[in-house]
């Protein structure tokens, strides 16, 4: 199970190993996403909250990457924070996920991306429910839900 010291070590000491590497030209990218895909996963956009179906969807399933198709979060996972996004508190794999500093906007956050394809899912904190205590806050564009 990680931790959040788990994720500020990886943030700060490197990530886990990804399992296999895709990497795309940006406008092989575009060819294959929606201007809003591209916008948020590509460009480190942020959708607008409360605005997909995902935030309410609790069916069993896993939740893929939608750029490259990496198993990313089960259902299972992810509970209702009222951020709205879809949050998890785990991810299926410690390697499924890289961390990176985020200090945009005059704060400094925890960015989360697939560790395969490096798309931008959205960020990680400390304030999720027990085991783990973690959030893992993501937009709904970067995924794509498969029936378990």
């Amino acid at each position: 199970m990680i931790k959040w010291s788990d994720v500020i070590h990886f943030t700060n000491k490197g990530n886990p190993t990804p399992d296999k590497r895709v990497e795309k030209t940006e406008e092989e990218w575009k060819q294959l996403l929606t201007p809003e895909e591209f916008q948020v996963a590509r460009l480190k956009g942020t959708e607008r909250s409360f605005s997909s179906e995902l935030c309410s969807l609790f069916d069993p399933g896993i939740y893929e990457c939608k750029c490259c198709g990496t198993l990313l979060f089960d259902a299972s996972e992810k509970f209702e924070s009222g951020t709205g996004w879809p949050s998890f508190t785990q991810p299926l794999k410690e390697n499924a996920i890289a961390y990176h500093a985020d200090k945009s906007y005059g704060m400094i956050r925890v960015e989360v991306v697939c560790n395969t394809c490096d798309a931008h899912l959205g960020h990680v904190f400390p304030d999720g429910p027990g085991p783990s205590g973690l959030r893992y806050c993501i937009n709904a564009v970067s995924l794509t839900k498969t029936k378990e």
